[in-house]
């Protein structure tokens, strides 16, 4: 029986016959996205869903999918996906991570163009029989700075054109390395050096914990007076409220946004402002575009229906269907690895080495290494998947390594991280049991046996006497339990570390009060997906 794929929003006819030359049944529905209701009543009868965003697939919408295999997304974003609900139902999904990069970084040099010269208000005077041409006196592009927060795939690409506009780049981007900057032909700085130098500022970063309003009241006060702001990224990277509160002032001359903290944005406190250029999340709206993605999300979806292959999953590695029995325990290995050291380490990366040891060599390591890489930068990338990772990594100019040998030690076969940046050198292995589940057996050097769970603590340390009890009794009175721990040193008196199971997430309070202690160099919660 032939699979079958719902398309839910807006595809093309050709992207549609792709479903069907490769034997697969297409019911087209593009507005049904819209009737929740009708989705929730049919989506039972599917293999695969095909979207973009209007449809929402929530956690009610994938209880009651009893045969979907496959979501795919046509475009990068996929907010609109309860992506946890569908990993723990085995539902893969799928984006198209690159097809809108170009588009996305033209609309942000657009959008540059238009603050600078009032392009926007100009036309709705002219055409409005006035003929102003003293009120809209603009800035000139060529010679001015720009700052790119964020020089991955998109800001890449918006550093070229402004490159070629004769700008000068400061480029902020805790995974950038000085070589590629160079090589880029940017300079590479930290933040409050982009505010102070830039012009311009846009803004090409995901939205996550750390980078949400990661221009806010207090970052606009660093800024150079006139500067102009561009967000064609996210909504919620900028506090609205206070750049509003900045152009009144005076203090900024401009912005443009295409993107919004509230969509659809049926108000803001930009709305109104002079010289601010707002458009309706325009960034992937090209024809050139919006036809690319709508082809590889039906490519990647038959491929995976017909054939068992996966790819730009954000769920899953890229891997075969006779790989998956052996590989799938690694990959989850690999991944909890590579979050490990992404979530303890601050610094940029400079270099990282993964060495393969006794079976795991024999494996297919272009899958454990794009799963373990895509676990290291998450916490900086929040969309990363195991397609996307190792080309960011690549594009960040970090040396990547990996090196594969015999057994050498009590273990089959376990993988080991070490990452490298300016300051410091940082390692971990781990290996899986009979169980299946991921095992940390080495952190720093030092060994030690130590289950994975959902929440972790790990702290380092000097050895010292009464850290056990500390450790305990610290937690126990803010009504932390400890469902597992491991500790390790390296000598007496010299270096240790603690890795601690909980059963639940550690609040800052908490981490204060560790850190409190003389002995305790570094407390950091760790979040895993082992379920």
């Amino acid at each position: 029986m032939a699979p079958r794929v719902l398309v839910s929003d807006e595809l093309s006819e050709t992207a549609v016959q792709i479903f069907r030359d490769r034997g697969v049944e297409v019911d087209f529905q593009p507005q049904l996205g819209k009737d929740k209701e009708k989705l929730l009543e049919i989506i039972g009868n599917y293999d695969g869903l095909a979207i973009r965003s209007a449809t929402k697939v929530t956690e009610k919408i994938i209880e009651a999918a009893k045969n979907l295999k496959v979501v795919g997304r046509a475009g990068i974003g996929v907010d609109n996906v309860d992506i946890p609900a569908a990993s723990r139902r085995g539902i893969i999904v799928m984006n198209t991570p690159f097809g809108n990069s170009i588009t996305t970084a033209e609309h942000a040099i657009a959008l540059m163009f238009a603050v600078a010269r009032q392009l926007p208000a100009a036309d709705v005077s002219t055409q409005a029989g006035k003929w102003e041409k003293s009120k809209f006196m603009g800035v000139e592009i060529t010679g001015k700075t720009l700052g790119i927060i964020g020089a991955g795939n998109i800001g890449s690409i918006v550093i070229a054109r402004a490159l070629g506009l004769k700008m000068h780049v400061l480029a902020y981007d805790p995974f950038l390395s000085k070589e590629r900057a160079e090589e880029m032909g940017v300079t590479k700085v930290e933040l409050d050096e982009l505010f102070a130098g830039a012009d311009f500022i846009t803004l090409h970063v995901p939205l996550t914990d750390k980078t949400r309003n990661i221009i806010d009241a207090t970052a606009l006060a660093k800024t150079k007076p006139g500067v102009r702001i561009i967000n064609c990224a996210r909504g919620g990277l900028v506090d609205e409220a206070a750049l509003a509160a900045a152009i009144k002032s005076g203090h900024v001359a401009g912005a443009a946004f295409d993107v919004f903290e509230v969509e659809p944005a049926k108000e803001s406190p930009l709305f109104g402002l002079p010289n601010v250029v707002c458009t309706p999340h325009l960034g992937a709206s090209t024809t050139e575009a919006q036809e690319n993605v709508a082809l590889q999300v039906a490519e990647q979806m038959s491929d995976y229906l017909v054939k068992g292959a996966v790819s730009n999953a954000i769920n899953m590695p890229s891997i075969t269907a006779e790989e998956a029995p052996l590989l799938k325990p690694f990959i989850k290995l690999a991944d909890v690895l590579g979050a490990f050291v992404g979530q303890v380490t601050d610094d940029p990366i400079k270099e990282i080495e993964i060495l393969y040891d006794g079976v795991t060599a024999g494996m297919n390591t272009k899958a454990l290494t794009s799963a373990l890489l895509a676990g290291l930068i998450r916490n900086q990338v929040a969309d990363v998947n195991m397609v996307s990772a190792p080309i960011m990594i690549k594009e960040k100019g970090i040396v990547l390594a990996e090196v594969k040998r015999d057994k050498t030690g009590v273990y089959d076969g376990y993988i080991k991280l070490t990452v490298t940046t300016d300051s410091m050198s940082r390692s971990v292995a781990g290996t899986v049991f009979s169980d299946g589940k991921p095992r940390f057996i080495q952190i720093k050097g030092i060994n030690l046996d130590a289950d994975v769970g959902n929440h972790m603590v790990y702290l380092a340390n000097t050895d010292v006497p009464g850290m056990i009890g500390f450790i305990g009794t610290t937690l126990g009175s803010a009504g932390v339990n400890i469902a597992n721990f491991q500790l390790g040193r390296d000598k007496q008196g010299g270096d240790a570390i603690a890795l601690l199971y909980v059963d639940g997430p550690i609040n800052d309070e908490v981490l204060g009060k560790l850190t409190a202690h003389q002995a305790i160099r570094q407390a950091k919660p760790l979040v895993f997906n082992v379920d």
